[in-house]
């Protein structure tokens, strides 16, 4: 998989330690996310997500993702390559950074991740929004996503997932 191919208007690279400082003032921008989200993120809860794999994954499959221009951060995107099947890719986090917000940028990053996901061969997009989140679910809507009709229940809120038929 190339993660150059991910957007054709952005610079897309995996992020590393030294970028954490970075992500947090992006995360920090997005407090209606952490509301219904907790807890608060923290240097420390970027750098687990950074390592946390989900079951039966390891670190080659996983991409956590800056979208830049130039030196600013648009968006951090963390990326799970054939999750849960070998036919769907998973976005476990998709941040956009709050100066760019509300000018169809998010929008049209997923879009183009989805072509390019369509032409290597997936059929499906999913992820999972903070049940209560209108914000979240009118995005990934707006972006043809549909709940699947499962709901993850966490320890402090429960996840709805949804997916995207390529």
């Amino acid at each position: 998989m190339n993660i150059e191919c991910f957007s054709e208007k952005y610079t897309v690279r995996r992020l590393a330690d030294e970028d954490i400082e970075k992500v947090l003032e992006l995360c920090k921008r997005n407090p209606l996310y952490y509301k219904h989200c907790p807890p608060e993120v923290t240097r420390e809860s970027i750098a687990e997500d950074m390592r946390n794999l989900p079951p039966k994954k390891n670190f080659q499959d996983k991409y956590y993702l800056g979208y830049f221009q130039g030196n600013d951060l648009v968006a951090v995107m963390d990326f799970i390559d054939k999750y849960p099947n070998d036919e769907t890719v998973f976005i476990g986090f998709f941040m956009v950074n709050s100066r760019y917000q509300q000018k169809g940028i998010g929008s049209s990053m997923i879009s183009e991740l989805s072509r390019y996901m369509k032409q290597l061969g997936y059929r499906y997009i999913r992820l999972g929004y903070v049940k209560g989140n209108r914000q979240s679910r009118g995005f990934w809507e707006k972006n043809e996503f549909s709940e699947t009709g499962t709901v993850l229940h966490q320890e402090r809120y429960d996840v709805v997932v949804m997916q995207r038929v390529l």
